[in-house]
């Protein structure tokens, strides 16, 4: 009905676009006309419009065709706009469906331009409920961490909060509402058909407007995610312009790539449309990673502080922390059995290490029943555990805040550029390499979770000392997730690398085609360090073999320590292949730190695939943006 009423468009001769005239005075369609309104930045914004391959040509991200009032609307700002300013003089009678309803930042940002006389006053009961339902006075940028068990929420994620109190103390977020841009999955889909389509744009892509309080549960306490939340510095018609184009936006479609038009890109388009002449999202044209379109919004001067959320394992890690070793024990006997608080080894503790005992019980009970269907044995325990809690409530000191040494913000940049020079056996080189994102085991830690690794799009060249460049290595995929396992938690680590690589051969070099991946465990270690064990897999298309494609299996093992600023990874490895090919090898890297966006990298790498045995020492200069 909206587009019958917005008939939006006549050519005239020579080309030009005139509305109809009892749709929009011609004196508004005259001055748009003059100003060329529909390449204002602010109106390429509202629609979502982007410069095409072909100069001079436009194309909206919206994949929804009722995000546009004309035919043309998607390809076509002119046309947009001109029919935009037909429907908005629409016969009132179509209430919540009329033009001015529907598109109200467009209406209130055209009235700013155009003198468009007395347009008709439809009743938007809709948009008028929504507005007095999400309340705002703050708006804050929210970052939940890294989470390597969905590749969709790997690399973090970004959404915004709005709040209804701008003085409002810490613990009444649980009021405000969550603007969350995010991929409409099929249940169904599961593994590569899941990465292809989320990496393809195979999955629509929606805005959401939900409780706040859910998302914490989700993040804090389901995925076990820290939460990092940035004020922003808007003002109350900015924060309108925000809440009117996120109306605008409601049930619309679009293509969502897990790398590039991602939650984090989206978030930064809401937020040039609430600022109007501020540049958020054309540095991102190749990758989007949440943590950098935080930086972004910091650089714009959007910020203004950070706060910090813990997840619900962070705080019971803390909480253990303050208990010696030797009572852990108990902790998880008087979790299993909270009849034990008359135990005479509970009585003669003293009162505020009891205390924390029965916290920590009562937290770590919590905390392994997240996500499970309640039991009501256990529901009886905790209500034990709690009544104990607050019996001690006077003898519990009261703990730190739980904050990061470095917020994530403040870590290394996300690509990173390197140089190196290698020595291997008698062949001399340059290495050139470029990695899109994001973080490897060795390097600078601060800001990142310990042990995670998540490396993608490495493409590493080399330059020989005769001048001729090759490809070094191309890795696709190179996570790790080396989350250390104790007693009370009891995560698995895992590994999974794709890519192109060098392998020795029969005395012969060749770039061979792999895919690995290995599952085992990790251990904290005494000197602020992990131990890691894992069985691996690996799949191989080698033509240095007679049958080019060999599946092999194998164990790699390491040890990652810090040692101040300095980070070592020591890891052996072995690989048995179907064919009876036996790979070993041994590496050493040490990574220091020079700045927040610099490093010295150093490696030491030793391979015997018999009968070929290499030996390999580099140094690389890292820079990182």
């Amino acid at each position: 009905m909206m587009r019958a009423c917005a008939i939006a468009i006549t050519l005239a001769l020579g080309g030009v676009i005139s509305p109809p005239g009892l749709a929009v005075t011609e004196a508004a369609w005259a001055q748009a006309q003059a100003e060329r309104l529909w390449m204002h930045p602010q109106w390429l914004r509202l629609v979502h419009y982007r410069p095409g391959a072909v100069p001079g040509s436009w194309y909206s991200q919206a994949d929804d065709p009722d995000f546009f009032l004309s035919a043309a609307g998607a390809h076509d700002p002119r046309a947009e706009l001109a029919a935009t300013l037909s429907a908005f003089a629409a016969d009132a009678s179509l209430g919540d469906a009329h033009a001015q309803c529907r598109f109200v930042a467009r209406l209130a940002w055209l009235r700013e331009r155009l003198d468009l006389g007395e347009l008709p006053q439809p009743d938007c009961a809709a948009y008028r409920a929504f507005r007095d339902t999400v309340r705002a006075q703050r708006v804050v940028l929210v970052f939940p961490s890294y989470y390597l068990n969905s590749p969709s929420s790997m690399f973090g994620h970004t959404l915004l909060r709005l709040d209804p109190d701008a003085s409002a103390e810490v613990g009444t977020e649980y009021l405000s509402f969550a603007v969350n841009f995010g991929a409409l999955i099929d249940p169904a889909d599961t593994g590569v058909l899941y990465a292809v389509k989320g990496l393809t744009g195979g999955y629509r892509g929606q805005f959401a407007v939900d409780f706040y309080f859910k998302k914490i549960q989700e993040y804090t306490r389901s995925e076990n995610r820290d939460i990092w939340e940035y004020p922003l510095d808007l003002n109350a018609a900015e924060i309108e312009r925000l809440i009117a184009h996120l109306w605008e936006l409601r049930d619309i479609d679009f293509a969502y790539y897990f790398f590039d038009e991602n939650c984090a890109y989206r978030v930064l388009e809401l937020l040039e449309v609430a600022r109007p002449g501020i540049d958020l999202t054309s540095a991102f044209a190749l990758t989007a990673i949440p943590i950098d379109t935080v930086r972004a919004a910091q650089q714009a001067g959007l910020v203004r502080g950070r706060q910090f959320r813990p997840a619900q394992g962070t705080v019971l890690r803390q909480r253990l922390a303050q208990i010696p070793p030797v009572l852990h024990a108990q902790v998880l006997e008087l979790a299993a059995s909270p009849e034990r608080l008359d135990d005479a080894d509970m009585q003669v503790l003293e009162p505020s290490m009891r205390a924390r005992v029965i916290d920590a019980a009562y937290r770590y009970l919590r905390f392994r029943q997240t996500g499970v269907a309640r039991d009501p044995a256990i529901a009886q325990q905790s209500f034990r555990l709690l009544q104990a809690m607050q019996a001690e409530a006077s003898a519990l000191p009261v703990a730190a805040p739980v904050v990061p040494d470095v917020p994530p913000d403040l870590s290394h940049g996300s690509r990173r550029l390197a140089v190196g020079v290698w020595r291997e056996e008698e062949l001399q080189y340059l290495s050139l390499g470029l990695r899109m994102a994001l973080h490897g085991l060795e390097e600078n830690r601060d800001g990142f979770p310990w042990g995670a690794q998540l490396n993608m799009g490495h493409l590493e060249l080399r330059v020989d000392e005769y001048g001729r460049l090759d490809l070094n290595r191309l890795d696709l995929v190179d996570i790790a997730s080396l989350t250390p396992r104790d007693r009370f938690f009891r995560p698995l680590s895992w590994a999974v690398a794709t890519g192109i690589e060098r392998q020795w051969t029969d005395g012969r070099e060749h770039r061979v085609a792999q895919i690995n991946g290995g599952i085992g465990f990790t251990r904290a270690a005494g000197f602020d360090g992990l131990i890691y064990g894992l069985a691996t897999a690996r799949l191989e298309y080698n033509h240095g073999f007679a049958d080019p494609l060999q599946p092999a299996g194998g164990l790699r093992g390491g040890s990652l320590m810090a040692l101040g600023p300095l980070t070592l990874n020591g890891e052996l490895g072995a690989e048995a292949f179907a064919n009876g090919a036996l790979r070993l090898r041994a590496e050493l890297r040490g990574n220091w730190p020079l700045s927040r966006h610099q490093a010295l990298h150093l490696e030491l790498r030793w391979r015997d695939q018999r009968p070929d045995d290499t030996f390999a020492v580099g140094l690389r200069y890292l820079l990182y943006r």
